[in-house]
């Protein structure tokens, strides 16, 4: 599996979380170049750090839903939740020994995009309009500033 290139349809509209989802493409291709140049403790890091990244990712997506409302929530968190089980089981078989990188990228890769094309496009317009709405009321925009600081230091 080549490169991946981000695309213009993976846009949801609010530039934070497209940032965010820019980001784990970005480790994405850094696991492709270090299992490219054969460097496992480097695949295990980027392994650990797409993990741990992708966890707060969706706390924080999560938060924004619950704030705006969004009534598809807790099914969006339940696939979270699924999707988080899954890269565990990958993560374990690379701590046994099992080469998983390729697979691993795979169905990370092809889960990333079709999830923010799906589900995460499903809720964007209602997060939208609440935190436009927010911006409106709080024009210091504290509640956002101290989500993300919370969760992105």
């Amino acid at each position: 599996m080549a490169l991946l290139v981000w695309q213009d349809d993976l846009n949801i509209g609010i530039d934070v979380i497209d940032q965010q989802h820019r980001r784990i493409v970005d480790m994405l291709n850094h696991l492709h170049v270090a299992q490219a140049g054969l460097q496992t403790a480097v695949v295990a890091e980027v392994i650990d750090e797409v993990v741990d990244y992708t966890m707060s990712h969706f706390a924080f997506e999560e938060e924004l839903m619950e704030e705006a409302g969004y009534p598809f929530c807790a099914a969006h968190k339940r696939v979270h939740e699924i999707f988080i089980k899954r890269v565990a089981e990958y993560r374990l078989r690379f701590q046994a020994g099992e080469d998983v990188t390729d697979e691993l990228r795979t169905m990370l890769s092809r889960w990333l995009f079709n999830h923010i094309r799906g589900d995460d496009q499903a809720y964007a317009e209602q997060v939208k309009a609440h935190l436009n709405q927010f911006a409106r009321e709080h024009q210091s925009g504290g509640w956002l500033g101290r989500t993300l600081k919370r969760f992105f230091g």
